[in-house]
This record gives structure tokens, C-alpha cells and sequence, in this order.
């Protein structure tokens, strides 16, 4: 079972700009990885190099953020867990934004990632905030549904589904299968089919 997660404080990175898809977050050359090792520093290679040092990910005010504050459809494209992996690697706990891809948001909740929905302005007027106050502190609250930062409060919204599995610590499907691998085995030995002679 993974932790129970009830909120996340720390402070943000805006990434502006919309349809940002996964061969952006981490490119195609980088699957080869089987651990996700290393991925962290990948995480936007290509536009961190077309950015020349200016890219958020490289900005010195905003290492170690740990709240990600994108626009419309973020994680678009292919269904990479790469994705999500290179930017929780790079130390990424939740993301706050308009809209994010159906897959990305999966595979972030299989993370531990809580992905919460803003509206489009309140997204904007986050993001212009971190770009001139780099070291405020963010709270994404999954008890309240809210995004907390100065004096202000966001309402956000998430599928009940996902909130409670995030919330009951229930993300974690592998960690659970290995918790439970004596009533597993168990079972399976009641099984006439997996008997073994």
C-alpha cells in the first residue's frame, strides 16, 4: 500500500502553454529505460535546450518545486509512463491545471501524483504569481479540494475515485499486491487449476 495522501505543500513551477504531450515531458529516445533511472534529469530535454537556461526547469528560483502548475491537456500524446515518472523523478508531488490527458492522469495517480483541475483563470493567475513570487509556498488540499498559496484559495475538482484512492492510500496497486501476497498465495493453492505435481 502506498502512503495516504491528504495534501501537498511545498513550492511551484509554472509551465505555460497548452497540449504539452508526453514526447515534450520526456522524448521517444529515453523508453529504452526499464527502471526509470535518470529520467529526472531528462524531464524536458529538448525544450530545456531550446530554452537556452531560460526554461522553468532550469530557472534557479524554482528547484525544488514540488508542484507543477501547467495549462489545457497536459500529457497529451502517447501513453509513456516515462511521463509521469521523469517529472515525479525530478521531484514533482502534484500537478495543478485546466486539463490533463485521460492516460497521463492515470499513470500519474498509479504514482502517488494527485492531478487537480483549476479553471483557466485561476490557473493563469497562479502561474503569474510564481513567476514573481518563485518561493511562495502552494498547498494542494485533497480533504478540501482546494489549492491554497498567499492569501488566496483555488477550488479544484478531481474524480472521487481517484481523490479516494489517493486519499486511503490505495495508489499503490503493485505495493498492495505484494502486502497481500500470503492471502495470494493462499488462494492459489485452493485452486485445483494451479495445482503443481
Amino acid at each position: 500500500m502506498g502512503s495516504e495522501i491528504q495534501s501537498i505543500t511545498g513550492t511551484g513551477i509554472p509551465l505555460v502553454g497548452n497540449d504539452v504531450d508526453t514526447d515534450r515531458i520526456i522524448p521517444a529516445r529515453f523508453l529504452k529505460s526499464i527502471t526509470f533511472d535518470g529520467l529526472g534529469e531528462q524531464v524536458f530535454t529538448d525544450d530545456r535546450t531550446a530554452a537556452q537556461g531560460q526554461h522553468p526547469f532550469d530557472l534557479p528560483q524554482y528547484q525544488g518545486a514540488t508542484i507543477l502548475v501547467v495549462n489545457n491537456n497536459f500529457g497529451c500524446g502517447s501513453s509513456r509512463e516515462h511521463a509521469p515518472q521523469a517529472i515525479a523523478r525530478w521531484g514533482i508531488s502534484a500537478i495543478v491545471g485546466e486539463s490533463f490527458a485521460e492516460i497521463f492522469f492515470g499513470n500519474c495517480v498509479m504514482l502517488g501524483i494527485p492531478c487537480v483541475i483549476a479553471e483557466a483563470d485561476a490557473v493563469a493567475k497562479l502561474q503569474q504569481h510564481l513567476q514573481h513570487n518563485p518561493q511562495e509556498t502552494l498547498t494542494v488540499d485533497l480533504e478540501t479540494m482546494q489549492v491554497k498559496y498567499d492569501n488566496f484559495s483555488i477550488p479544484v475538482t478531481m474524480g472521487d475515485g481517484p481523490r479516494q484512492t489517493l486519499l486511503a492510500g490505495t495508489w499503490d496497486a503493485c505495493g498492495q499486491l505484494l502486502a497481500g501476497v500470503d492471502s495470494i498465495r493462499e488462494t492459489a493453492a485452493k485452486l485445483p487449476y494451479l495445482a503443481w505435481h
